[in-house]
């Protein structure tokens, strides 16, 4: 439990990194229990992972992780968007660079421990943030 009160706010935006392949459970909980507080407001839900960063992968029709995520919480907010996020080895700890590494490696990604790239699209990240706000 969160204790936020979604009462006052006309929109809500939502949003959850993928860790280990996986958003947060409690991500799905909090969606789940305030459906119908949700669904009565404008709210948007957000994915940041980094295999967005493949243009095949990088809408919410197409991303693995948004579409197991709807499924889970069994309905589909108003508003949708997937962002590919930073790779930044560097900031790893030993154990999850590693593990990077090697999905890196299956997927065709980079794997120099040294690599810090910059995937996300802010002008999307804008667009999306926008359009929540004009709703």
């Amino acid at each position: 439990n969160t204790g936020i009160d979604l009462a006052p706010f006309d929109r809500v935006a939502v949003g959850a990194s993928i860790r280990y392949g996986k958003h947060r459970p409690c991500v799905a909980q909090f969606m789940r229990e305030r459906r119908g507080t949700l669904e009565a407001k404008r709210c948007a839900f957000f994915s940041v992972n980094i295999v967005a960063r493949k243009p095949q992968k990088n809408t919410p029709q197409t991303n693995p992780y948004m579409k197991k995520f709807l499924k889970q919480i069994g309905w589909r907010p108003s508003q949708l968007a997937v962002f590919a996020g930073k790779l930044d080895y560097p900031r790893y700890t030993f154990w999850d660079r590693q593990i990077i590494r090697f999905i890196m490696f299956l997927t065709r990604g980079p794997t120099d421990p040294a690599t810090v790239i910059e995937y996300t699209d802010w002008q999307q990240v804008e667009t999306f943030a926008r359009a929540l706000g004009d709703a």
